[in-house]
């Protein structure tokens, strides 16, 4: 049985002339393949098929998977800084791969030998696609709510249950997915499992959400009606760890949002300079005007507070360091950080913000969703709290 550790092994350092030239290949494929179609997708709600094709291509589908299972086995601080140049441009993409690679690392670091063999290599390579299956329609912040439940059968588990606003629902292959194998346990997590849930009869995609921004990324849920389960296919093959293995990858995805976050206030900052300095009023550049600078300013500063917030959250992730205080509050902050550059952008472009022709409507539309996804920011705020409390006692 897989026992789940209490520290991570730290990771592998990446030469720096290495990360430069991942990161440049990055840069060329964005200008090359993923800028001209951006709007194209976003706009349509069209699924980046191509693209995703490409990502493969990549390695991204492999980005943090370790190097013996076929994937780049890059530290978190190298992803951080990848997915937020991407997001830079169009952060929805950076989704596909997000909880495809949080899904992969429950099975990486809690998963039977047995069980990193037979999935992660198929994962790094981008074959199969994953995603993470964890909340319900009364279930969201509370993870202990849910109620999708797994019943053993000989060797199988019966599901029952309906997961929503996941990620890679139609498109993906696999999720991670939490039900509860002992719906009386008290306290309840001791009753939740996690498991690989592969899509087989019983299993059904249910309604795809259309949503205000996060466009071409597929959002839906998915139904579990006597859904059977191999038994080897329970993350560890030991029950009642599920909610341990499930909050313990979402260090790695606050990151995630974090540096997507970054992403959106770089952008954003990006995109509200380059107007200011073309655009005029009164026979000048609106940069030259002082209440265009005191945005420009403010925005410049989150945007980098933000990076360096996510930095050190990935870097203590990266020394196996428990980092729960500093990826919130670089989740939280980033952001924020996105929501308030995109914002005071939409005024630096003023009337043109409302066009569709213009990109800084879609950075305003992606933004909110980096304060609710992975954990909602007055959560975030509580996380941060208990843990400086914890750490700086009286």
């Amino acid at each position: 049985m897989a026992t789940a550790p209490t520290l991570e092994e730290p990771a592998p350092a990446i030469d720096a002339d290495e990360e430069r030239a991942f990161i440049e290949a990055i840069d060329r494929w964005m200008e090359r393949e993923v800028i001209p179609v951006i709007r194209h997708h976003d706009h349509g709600d069209i699924w980046p098929a191509e693209l995703v094709d490409q990502m493969a291509e990549l390695g991204l589908f492999g980005a943090t998977i370790g190097q013996n299972y076929g994937g780049l086995g890059l530290p978190a601080a190298t992803y951080a800084k990848i997915v937020a140049r991407i997001s830079s441009y169009w952060m929805a993409i950076t989704g596909i791969f997000n909880s495809h690679l949080i899904m992969a690392a429950a099975i990486e670091r809690f998963g039977t030998e047995g069980q990193k063999e037979q999935w992660l290599p198929r994962l790094a390579t981008g074959e199969i696609r994953g995603g993470l299956a964890l909340t319900e329609p009364n279930a969201g912040t509370d993870l202990q709510a849910i109620r999708t439940t797994a019943r053993r059968d000989g060797d199988h588990y019966v599901l029952n249950g309906t997961k929503t606003w996941i990620s890679n629902a139609i498109n993906g292959h696999c999720f991670a997915l939490l039900a509860k194998t002992d719906p009386d346990a008290s306290p309840r997590y001791k009753g939740m499992s996690l498991f690989i849930a592969d899509k087989r009869e019983g299993l059904t995609v249910g309604k795809k959400f259309d949503k205000l921004g996060y466009k071409a990324i597929d959002s839906a849920e998915l139904v579990m009606e006597d859904y059977r389960l191999p038994a080897d296919q329970l993350i560890g093959e030991e029950e009642g760890k599920g909610f341990y293995q499930a909050t313990g990858g979402l260090e790695l995805g606050r990151i995630n949002v974090a540096a997507r976050g970054v992403g959106l206030a770089e952008g954003a900052l990006r995109l509200a300079s380059d107007y200011a300095q073309t655009r005029e009023t009164m026979g000048k550049p609106i940069a030259e005007h002082q209440a265009i600078q005191l945005k420009l300013g403010d925005m410049a500063t989150r945007a980098h507070a933000a990076r360096l917030l996510t930095l050190d959250a990935a870097q203590a992730y990266d020394r196996g360091e428990r980092c729960d205080m500093e990826a919130g509050m670089a989740k939280y902050f980033a952001s924020e950080a996105a929501v308030e550059n995109s914002s005071e952008a939409m005024r630096v472009f003023g009337g043109y913000s409302y066009s569709k022709e213009y990109d800084i409507e879609r950075f305003y539309r992606d933004s909110m969703l980096m304060c609710i996804g992975e954990g909602t920011n007055e959560m975030q705020r509580i996380i941060i709290a208990k843990q400086h409390l914890k750490r700086n006692p009286a």
